[in-house]
């Protein structure tokens, strides 16, 4: 909301001061419901007034009504719930007090579908309805449902990340796997996918089954959002050396008349064609070695699951020899899953303490050729022989090998990261990434292509 001064006008219409005053109760309801445990009877009976005044739903006051069903009842509210957040340009400064307290109403329905969400436990069928608000809040928001959460937005992608990591940690995942019509109610997140991946383990038979296939749709979905961003980031220099592709879309028709004008016929108004001409497409490419490091313990699950699934990505591409590795206080060498990410995540185990030094120790020996290897090393940096660490990587990157240092590529773009190694990082010239995954994609396709 936007403050505007007072200025005093007395012309000014009483009807003002009256849909003022139904906006601010509708507000006073939301913060009391958003803070104060007790119902307010005296708020809920007046915000009714308000709403059914004005030509709106009571459904929108209750809160157990999800804001598809009061939609799917109501669908001209749909395209009213689109962009319902966004903040209007400052040259509209006319002021349409009835169309905010109508706005009123219906930002207090979604804010408070997603951030009031009680306590005890969470069934498969309320964590639906919570993700299928969410979507509508990120609408509301001007955002595309699932973009906040799966961190192509502000920062309150992160807020809602916790929202519904909290309603995941309450949820009876081992019932619920276990029983496949309630198992398919869930929508694979990456809050769903942390919980999954922690209590794999623990799970067999019916209730194993159904958590790999949650594990294997929301890999295939992020997978198919990042291929196309690496598809979209394009680098590298023509190879004149290879011939081009003699098809048409590689026609070059300026080319082909210019060289051919020598066979124009005045007389039959003709251009004779001997030769056709055609763009080079390819690409000049080397063979390059990507070496990437995973810090797998809990508080980095989200940058682990994107780059696990970005190394993927880039295992697939011509010319590209990827090599995988995952830490904690121990290291383990994925390179032979590294294609295939919902392997490669089915064999990490998240949790424990961390010791890059026994990561470094495996990954070293694959740089056999500097000038054509990037190391990539996903952390927070959090580490206990810190010194000894930082010594081996700043002789990596002395060696002539890319190294990158990747402190977070979360929901959210938050992360916190030691800052003694990003001090020292940025000395060596090799500041730290944190934020948005396209950084990390442009930094590997402007070395790998």
């Amino acid at each position: 909301m936007t403050h505007r001064p007072h200025t005093e006008d007395h012309g000014a219409d009483p009807r003002d001061d009256a849909h003022d005053n139904r906006r601010q109760v509708l507000y006073w309801r939301l913060l009391a419901r958003l803070f104060d445990p007790e119902e307010q009877a005296a708020l809920e009976s007046a915000s009714l007034g308000v709403v059914e005044d004005i030509g709106l739903p009571p459904a929108l006051l209750d809160p157990g009504a999800s804001v598809d069903s009061v939609v799917q009842r109501h669908p001209e509210l749909a395209a009213e719930f689109e962009g319902l957040m966004v903040p209007e340009p400052e040259e509209d400064a006319a002021r349409d007090r009835a169309a905010e307290v109508r706005r009123a109403a219906l930002v207090s329905k979604v804010l408070l579908n997603v951030f009031s969400t009680g306590s005890g436990n969470v069934t498969a069928e309320r964590l639906a309805r919570w993700q299928s608000d969410a979507d509508w809040l990120e609408r509301a928001l001007g955002c595309r449902p699932g973009e906040l959460r799966g961190g192509r937005g502000p920062a309150i992608g992160a807020e809602l990340g916790s929202v519904e990591a909290d309603l995941v940690k309450r949820m009876r995942l081992r019932e619920v796997l276990a029983d496949p019509a309630l198992a398919a109610r869930l929508t694979p997140s990456m809050s769903l996918m942390e919980q999954l991946l922690r209590d794999k383990d623990n799970l067999s038979g019916v209730a194993l089954a159904n958590a790999k296939a949650l594990i294997r749709r929301y890999v295939d979905e992020v997978t198919e959002v990042l291929r196309t961003q690496v598809e979209k980031s394009t680098v590298g220099e023509l190879d004149r050396s290879v011939p081009p592709k003699r098809v048409f879309r590689n026609l070059d028709i300026d080319r082909t008349i210019w060289k051919n004008l020598t066979n124009w016929s005045p007389e039959e108004e003709r251009l004779y064609v001997d030769r056709l001409y055609y763009r080079h497409t390819s690409r000049k490419t080397t063979p390059q070695r990507l070496v990437v490091v995973v810090d797998q313990s809990g508080s980095m699950v989200d940058s682990m699951v994107n780059c696990t699934i970005l190394a993927s990505i880039f295992a697939g591409l011509p010319k590209v020899d990827v090599h995988l590795i995952a830490y904690d206080t121990q290291a383990l060498d994925l390179t032979p899953w590294a294609h295939d990410p919902f392997e490669t995540l089915l064999r990490t185990k998240l949790g424990g303490g961390t010791d890059g030094t026994v990561a470094m120790a495996l990954a070293q020996p694959k740089i056999a050729e500097p000038r054509n290897t990037v190391v990539v090393w996903i952390s927070d940096f959090y580490e206990w022989r810190h010194q000894e660490l930082f010594d081996s990587m700043a002789a990596v990157h002395r060696s002539g090998a890319k190294f990158i240092p990747v402190g977070s590529v979360t929901s959210s773009g938050r992360g916190s990261v030691n800052p003694w190694f990003r001090e020292r990082f940025k000395d060596l010239g090799t500041p730290v990434i944190s934020g948005h995954i396209k950084k990390l994609v442009h930094e590997l396709k402007t070395f790998l292509t």
